[in-house]
């Protein structure tokens, strides 16, 4: 096992970009089955096209992104250590997080097919996950910026992601759920007219 941590940690040093897209996909892959598994129990009626869709999104659409944000992110120099954590904790939580969400909810109804259900999504599950969210990585972020090694950073990300991403899967599989209850009445609605 200590081998495989060496060598993911050099494989973080010099491919970046791979390593985390591919942890990325991972762990969203993780989380739904998570999620399905041992939440839902679904048992034999796990849905494999929804843990294809998230660990598609993971690996090619969220990991390239944190990857990125993150390089950025340990780039940004500040005299003082202290507010160098609270700006980066800052960015990190109120400027990108926010429309992460909307892209998760967005992605989700796209590539499930289901592009008419974005604002109903997005409507349902964004309040909520973005209050989790902030419950969650606002600490996690803290201890990160201020502890981790920056090549590290996203492991950390990772680690507490794996958990995240169980939460998204259910909460799209909910909001996925209410769009669907929406524009079922709605056009219950326009027959009776």
């Amino acid at each position: 096992m200590a081998s495989f941590f060496r060598a993911y940690n050099a494989l973080l040093i010099r491919r970046p970009m791979l390593a985390q897209c591919g942890t990325a996909a991972v762990l969203f892959s993780a989380g739904d089955i998570l999620a399905q598994q041992a939440i839902e129990r679904r048992g034999k009626q796990h849905d494999f096209a929804r843990t294809a869709r998230l660990t598609f999104y993971g690996g090619v659409m969220f990991g390239p992104v944190i990857t990125k944000w993150i390089q950025f992110l340990n780039r940004l120099q500040f005299k003082n250590p202290t507010k160098g954590i609270i700006y980066r904790v800052w960015l990190d939580q109120f400027v990108l997080t926010p429309g992460a969400i909307v892209a998760f909810f967005t992605s989700m109804a796209v590539l499930e097919g289901k592009p008419n259900e974005i604002k109903s999504r997005i409507g349902a599950g964004y309040v909520p996950a973005l209050l989790r969210n902030w419950g969650v990585f606002i600490p996690t972020q803290v201890i990160n910026f201020w502890l981790v090694p920056p090549h590290l950073r996203f492991v950390v990300i990772s680690v507490v992601s794996l958990f995240w991403n169980t939460y998204l899967s259910i909460a799209n599989a909910a909001a996925r759920r209410s769009a669907e209850a929406a524009i079922e009445e709605k056009q219950v609605e326009k027959i009776e007219q």
